[in-house]
């Protein structure tokens, strides 16, 4: 049986992904108007978990024609994956490209359906770099949730423009039995908060042109499950009114609606008019994610997205497919790529050659023998590709920004294969695993196979660990999770430099460290303000935009390099020689970033300023194995005079449960460390909101199932670090550093200045 096969009752299977027929007149169109630029949408579908997205997607591509629209809804065409399906939920951003006509006129529409559980936010951040709209999905009964205003702020942070479309509008009417004036209230809620998040979260010029609003057919309205939608400008064409909407879901007469209203039809006409293609979006998306001279030859090209000039392409997805190996997924934002040439990925070595182009379905591929600027293309053969790999015929192309993740992995766990012959293929499975998945982090010991697979949650985690065993057939022994803690700066060891010592004591360098403002945390995390060694000729630009988040301009103008959200800066005049050691320095300055004084975990918030430095004059002195070690330890010195603290990553979660199940799980929630901030109301369920420590959630799903005998409803957002409480700092920092073969007790801050 194949993935699109569905069982039936008495089993018997029937076919779901093909309706031979209209597919193959639906490719072949689709094969056509790729190469007519003005006529191609690149879109997502994103939103809080359990909206309605796949839903959505399945009965958008059943109504282009491109699978069956009896099993529309049910299907889940692209949760092609075993886990999605068994779980019911989305894990991969999955795409399909559809055809769909607007007045007789054929456009394409390459649709990305994406997670919207919290777990897999990695995977909507790299499907927006894909598109240039976005349908924005909000539950008509829930409104926008926390992961609503999550992936708003993907796309915007992307140059992507939303649009609305209130789902599940038969429950308010069906289940809650709301009269026609409290539905309009509730969507007057709805779209007002989302414009709120537009407001907040959009650039300075889009502001107001991207609000959504009813009268400009921006917001639809509808049920993905029951297959029929609504906008103002479809109201206009069909004649169909509120007050009618209102009689058919009261009337349980959907299926009606669906035939006046189709869903497909009404969306992917809002799609083709209120969202931009290709050729209107580049101009002012290729500026916010490339760096390059956008007055370049090729500047121009992505600019005006064309399709005879060099190739420039970004890698957004990689998937696994168990015929052809890896898949790699991506855009093109100028040029064509073509069936048997060879190309480079920006990085490696030498060019590798395209095995297959193709369009995607799901988890289908249909080859094609070239793919043009302003589309998604799925690629064979290119091995050294990974999710953010740019890809051109140039090898000197300037790639394209990196994609920025709004979370860190917060959970590792520690995994090696149970058979030692296994080991080369568990370490073959890793690299595959990693190059697919950006937000998870492998670090491998090659001699005894041990990995550390670091995730954004237990489910993560859980998926990574299925797909090895299951999809590569390779048993492993799983340690517990283990949370990933950073080390970050309580207060400041200004006027007081701490110096650090070369081995031979001919070189000393003298640090001031102290905390940086969650402004100035909060720009380097989105990629602002840049990361790694700053160039002196780019030093003042960088310390300009220091400046502007109201930091000393001239201080940062002196700036060496960023690592993640920490800064390093060079405050001595006049010190002979010192240039000659800046990349060692900047190596050490690395070295305590990923592992801090305290429990050899990451760093972050910090800011170092080499204030004083004392080198002997014979370079063959302070080459590395004497600056490295002197670095490192006045670093760590000054840390530990500024006050390190450990910080433990932190969950908002939201419980939903009947009142009678209320102290339950207020219970389970405190006695987790939890800190409740808000009981909210409605009816006979209330809300518990509350902040919890990712180290007590563990198991937390199936003590709340318990503690509520299933009626809750819940789900969580990552909060970023917060300071573990003092009375707890010494029996966590014993933990880890036992865990990692370290003795209990961290160093005192002589031990750096010996």
């Amino acid at each position: 049986m194949s993935r699109f096969d569905k069982p039936l009752a008495g089993g018997q299977v029937q076919r779901t992904s093909v309706i031979m027929g209209r597919k193959e007149d639906n490719i072949k169109k689709a094969t056509e108007v790729m190469n007519i630029l003005p006529q191609i949408r690149n879109l997502c579908i994103a939103a809080h978990i359990d909206h309605g997205k796949t839903t959505l997607s399945d009965n958008l591509i059943a109504g282009a024609g491109m699978m069956s629209s009896e099993l529309a809804g049910a299907a889940r065409v692209l949760d092609f994956d075993e886990q999605e399906s068994a779980r019911g939920i989305t894990i991969n951003a999955a795409s399909a490209s559809m055809v769909h006509d607007v007045d007789e006129v054929p456009y394409l529409i390459n649709l990305i359906d994406t997670p919207g559980h919290v777990d897999f936010g990695g995977d909507v951040t790299r499907a927006m770099r894909a598109v240039d709209g976005c349908f924005i999905l909000a539950c008509a009964v829930e409104g926008p949730m926390p992961q609503t205003e999550t992936v708003v702020r993907q796309a915007l942070k992307e140059k992507v423009k939303p649009v609305l479309f209130i789902n599940k509008v038969d429950r308010l009417i069906n289940e809650l039995q709301v009269t026609p004036e409290d539905m309009m209230a509730r969507f007057t809620e709805t779209i007002k908060k989302v414009n709120q998040l537009i407001r907040q979260f959009a650039p300075e010029e889009f502001k107001k042109p991207w609000q959504v609003s009813v009268k400009d057919g921006t917001v639809a309205f509808g049920s993905a499950f029951h297959n029929w939608g609504i906008t103002v400008p479809y109201m206009a064409k069909s004649g169909i009114s509120f007050t009618d909407i209102f009689a058919y879901c009261n009337d349980e007469n959907q299926k009606e609606l669906a035939e006046k209203a189709p869903v497909h039809e009404v969306l992917l006409d809002m799609a083709v008019s209120k969202l931009p293609g290709p050729v209107e979006a580049q101009p002012y998306r290729i500026p916010n994610i490339w760096n390059g001279d956008i007055d370049s030859e090729i500047g121009q090209a992505m600019v005006k997205c064309d399709p005879d000039a060099e190739l420039a392409m970004m890698i957004t997805k990689i998937w696994m497919d168990p015929h052809a190996g890896e898949v790699a997924v991506g855009r093109l934002y100028s040029g064509s790529i073509n069936q048997g040439e060879s190309v480079y990925a920006i990085g490696a070595i030498k060019p590798e050659r395209v095995q297959q182009v193709s369009m995607m379905v799901g988890g289908d591929r249909i080859t094609v023998p070239r793919v043009v600027a302003g589309n998604i293309a799925a690629l064979t053969g290119i091995r050294s590709a990974a999710a953010g790999v740019t890809l051109s015929r140039d090898k000197d192309f300037i790639p394209f920004e990196a994609i920025r993740h709004y979370s860190d992995p917060v959970v590792t766990v520690a995994v090696e294969p149970k058979s030692m012959k296994d080991l080369p293929k568990f370490i073959d499975a890793l690299r595959s695993l990693a190059k697919a998945d950006a937000s998870l982090q492998v670090t491998t010991n090659q001699e005894t196979g041990e990995a550390l697979l670091a995730g954004m949650g237990e489910l993560h985690l859980e998926i990574t660990v299925y797909r090895i065993e299951e999809e590569q057939n390779i048993k492993v022994k799983v340690s517990p999770p283990i949370v990933v803690y950073r080390e970050g700066i309580e207060g400041s060891s200004r006027g007081h430099a701490f110096e650090g010592k070369s081995p031979n004591r001919h070189n000393r360098f003298f640090f001031e460290i102290e905390a940086l403002s969650a402004e100035v945390v909060a720009a380097l995390r989105s990629g602002d303000l840049g990361d790694g060694p700053v160039r002196p000729n780019d030093a003042k630009e960088t310390g300009n935009k220091f400046g502007e988040l109201g930091m000393d301009k001239d201080l940062m103008r002196k700036i060496y390099a960023i690592h993640g959200t920490n800064v390093l800066v060079n405050d001595t005049k006049g010190i002979q020689g010192l240039h000659e050691t800046r990349e060692l320095i900047i190596e050490a300055f690395k070295e305590v970033c990923n592992k801090g004084p305290i429990a050899d975990e990451p760093v972050q918030g910090m800011f170092v300023r080499l204030t004083d430095a004392k080198l002997h004059e014979d370079a063959i002195h302070r080459g590395p194995a004497q600056t490295i070690p002197a670095v490192r330890n006045g670093i760590k010195g000054a840390m530990l005079r500024a006050r390190t603290v450990i910080l433990e990553p932190m969950q908002k979660a939201f419980v939903s449960v009947p009142n009678d199940w209320l102290g339950q799980v207020t219970r389970e929630v405190t006695n987790r460390r939890g800190i409740i901030e808000d009981m909210p109301s409605d009816g006979e369920v209330t809300t518990v909101i509350g902040v919890l420590p990712i180290a007590e959630t563990f198991g937390f799903s199936n003590d709340i199932r318990a503690a509520s005998q299933g009626r809750a409803i819940w789900n969580t957002e990552n909060l970023g670090f917060q300071t573990l409480p003092p009375q707890l700092f010494d029996k966590v920092v014993a933990e880890i550093r036992t865990r990692k073969g370290l003795k209990p007790e961290p160093n005192s801050i002589g031990y750096y200045s010996e």
